[in-house]
């Protein structure tokens, strides 16, 4: 199904008050958040493809108030309440987990009730198991609620499901745009099964349908009731399956299917064979430290579910619940990050995005030629035209990030074909970036919102108030941002090597002078002095947005930055008012714009932290590198899982002693879960030449948590080797145990 035409987006706003369009527009262009509900920081998640589930510890979907909790598919909140009540009040939750990422498992009990003319039953005699596990190829969830009379008398009491749909696109959960567009019938009750229907503004009409076997003994508007009657050590149980459509309004399309009867276990079986299946085929890793195995097992699954879709190419969402979506940066740093462990998923990422690469000049999309998109939805708000997000391209960092991984790749599989296949996408990039935002000839990648939907900051701090001067206002556009031109130089030396590769030498090197010219022009012009480290940016007039910040990490990471500089810079981003003890700051506490919890002015990524490390390391501060790796495995240990979430606050570790939650982080989040793969990559000192069958390990060091790494089917072109690190007081012993193929490894300090 296709967007609808521009008169009828036109009919669309010409219906919306001015003040609602104003406020639609101040939403969507300058959000400080990504979500404006309560907090999500114990949600449990699970997700299968683009079926997903958010739902709070107690398994609840509050019925009422405002929240992210919610059964999503395709950008829409189909389900945005369930509630369960044993005599008319809640359970109380005793366990519950997603530890599957496609199941939950949720331990429950009663409290004390009075049923049946006012017997008791007392506290935790009744308990009740909740299996839920999601069926992404039936679009369903599947449940079994078994209930058991742990206690000597026999029990007799009702238990109710309460259910609310609205519908909500995305947006609207977010609390970026104020209401739906379309309209809810009322909930009907047809063959035992609650239906709710809604006809979008897109013409699409969704639907959830919620069967129970057995039927429930009474149905109430939006709630089934079921009455037990258990003797002592007595269980019975009831399945649910909430099944989720979406139609044409045409009149011959198809009808909603009846809900067959299942086997929970045997489903299950399945999705779980083909996660195994996945991650059979990655890099396999342990080590001594139970810690970093679980951290990495967790990380490892996390990217397992969050993989979606799309045209049978596979890519990593960016995260559960806001970003199930392809994104191009967050897709492609993802997919950077894995290329030691998985580098499969790096060409079908790159293929699906230069089928969506830009082609022409859209204001509304902020489309380019050229140019990578940022942000795929297709939920009613986006294909009703009602937000630009259907194919949105606010972003000034995709593009050169899509050539970077499509060298780094290169360097990793030996795969020059990817390139020859790509010839015409990449040519187009490097036409994009000759001209992004470069009006006055200094050679940098700058950003200006040109769209009324867009976004006031397009780099990955793309909040309103990311983007800061010392004295706290806004930075003026065009803005250069640091890293960007770092992610630019990188790119062109990686493509120039490619040319290279297919024996187009002048083409290498206009690239790489291009690249030399842009290194030299960044430690000029980027540089202050007073600071000890990289501007955040160059914004009007080329004038440096003076803050400390975590920005000039990714610079070094990609290696612009003249030795001298990049090393001060290491040491700057140490200090205490960077290093809270959990990773580095995104914005530094001395800074006047300094928040805690302020999305990205003081917050911790740990992808962002990843990066930096590698930066670290790559001018040589092994130390720091070291430094970030253990403290971000110790924050995991306190998170659920030992899942990393998307970020954290950024209070002192000294305060609190754990790392203090950020209310509505994703997580699972894609670009979180690849920053310890990432992290080991990095300080193992791995380096691919897989044009020459050669793979480097440069300086391999070890953090004090852990004495042996080992790798196992680490692949480089069409080899692999299986390799053994041990700490040693000078760095770390490589113990080379296996090779496959023509695979020559040399291990250098």
């Amino acid at each position: 199904m296709q967007p609808r035409s521009q008169a009828a987006r036109s009919q669309q706003k010409a219906r919306q008050t001015p003040h609602a369009q104003q406020e639609r527009r101040h939403r969507v262009l300058a959000k400080g958040h990504p979500a404006m509900v309560d907090s999500i920081a114990g949600a449990i998640t699970v997700k299968n493809l683009d079926l997903y589930y958010i739902v709070a510890p107690d398994a609840q979907i509050p019925v009422k108030g405002e929240h992210g909790f919610g059964l999503y598919f395709h950008d829409c909140r189909f389900l945005g309440g369930y509630e369960m009540t044993l005599g008319g009040l809640p359970p109380i939750v005793l366990a519950s987990t997603a530890q599957r990422g496609y199941a939950a498992l949720f331990e429950l009990a009663n409290p004390d009730l009075h049923c049946d003319g006012g017997q008791l039953i007392p506290k935790d005699e009744l308990g009740i198991r909740w299996e839920r596990i999601l069926d992404a190829e039936q679009t369903c969830v599947r449940e079994v609620l078994t209930i058991q009379n742990f206690g000597h008398e026999p029990h007799g009491f009702p238990l109710a499901l309460h259910f609310g749909a609205g519908f909500e696109d995305i947006f609207n959960v977010r609390g970026l745009v104020p209401k739906n567009l379309g309209r809810c019938e009322r909930p009907t009750w047809r063959d035992g099964s609650l239906h709710f229907v809604y006809h979008g503004a897109d013409h699409v009409r969704r639907t959830a349908t919620i069967g129970f076997l057995p039927a429930p003994d009474a149905m109430h508007r939006t709630a089934a009731e079921f009455r037990f009657d258990l003797a002592p050590g007595e269980k019975r149980t009831i399945a649910i399956t909430i099944e989720l459509r979406e139609l044409s309004e045409e009149p011959e399309a198809e009808q909603m299917s009846q809900h067959p009867a299942f086997a929970l276990e045997a489903f299950a079986g399945t999705v779980q064979a083909d996660t195994e299946k996945w991650l059979e085929q990655h890099t396999k890793f342990d080590s001594d430290s139970l810690l970093l195995n679980s951290i990495m097992d967790r990380s490892l699954r996390d990217l397992a579910v969050l993989r979606s879709d799309l045209g049978n190419r596979e890519y990593f969402a960016a995260g559960v619940p806001w970003y199930v979506a392809l994104f191009g940066r967050d897709s492609l740093i993802v997919a950077l990050e894995m290329l030691a462990f998985q580098p499969e998923i790096a060409a079908q990422t790159l293929r699906l995005l230069a089928g969506y690469q830009g082609r022409r000049t859209d204001r509304w999309r902020e489309e380019q030629p050229g140019k990578i998109l940022h942000e795929l939805r297709v939920g009613e708000l986006a294909r009703a035209g009602n937000v630009p997000h259907a194919r949105f391209y606010c972003t000034v960092d995709a593009t050169p990030l899509f050539l970077l991984l499509l060298g780094r790749y290169a360097a990793w599989t030996g795969d020059v074909g990817l390139f020859r296949e790509l010839r015409e996408p990449v040519e187009k990039a490097l036409g994009w970036i000759a001209k992004a935002g470069d009006g006055h000839g200094e050679g940098y990648v700058k950003y200006r919102t040109i769209s009324e939907s867009g976004l006031v900051n397009q780099g990955w701090k793309d909040s309103a108030d990311a983007i800061v001067r010392t004295d706290g206002s806004i930075a003026r556009p065009p803005i250069a941002l640091v890293e960007v031109q770092g992610y630019v130089f990188a790119a062109k030396h990686a493509i120039a090597d490619l040319y290279e590769r297919i024996g187009e030498r002048n083409s290498a090197i206009q690239l790489r002078g291009e690249a030399e010219k842009l290194r030299t022009r960044f430690n000029r012009d980027f540089w202050c002095e007073d600071l000890d480290t990289f501007a955040l940016a160059l914004e009007a007039r080329g004038r440096p947005v003076a803050v400390v910040s975590s920005n000039p990490g990714h610079a070094l990471w990609t290696g612009i930055a003249d030795r001298g500089k990049g090393r001060r810079t290491v040491r700057r981003l140490m200090q205490d008012d960077m290093f809270n003890g959990w990773g580095v700051r995104t914005l530094a506490s001395a800074e006047r714009r300094y928040n805690p919890v302020g999305y990205h002015l003081g917050t911790v990524w740990p992808h962002d932290n990843a990066l930096l490390a590698a930066g670290c390391r790559r001018y040589g501060e092994d130390g720091a590198a070291l430094r970030i790796f253990t403290a971000i495995v110790e924050a995991a240990m306190h998170f659920r899982h030992h899942r990393l979430p998307e970020a954290m606050a950024g209070f002192q570790r000294n305060d609190f002693q754990v790392p203090v939650h950020y209310p509505v982080a994703c997580h699972p989040q894609a670009w979180a879960a690849g920053a310890v793969p990432f992290l080991v990559t990095t300080c193992l000192g791995l380096e691919p030449d897989a044009f020459a069958n050669k793979l480097r390990i440069v300086r391999p060091r070890l953090p004090d948590f852990v004495s042996r790494i080992e790798l196992r089917g680490l692949r480089v072109g069409e080899a692999s080797a299986d390799l053994e690190f041990m700490r040693r007081a000078d760095g770390a012993e490589v113990n080379i145990q296996k090779t496959s193929g023509q695979l020559s490894v040399e291990v250098g300090g």
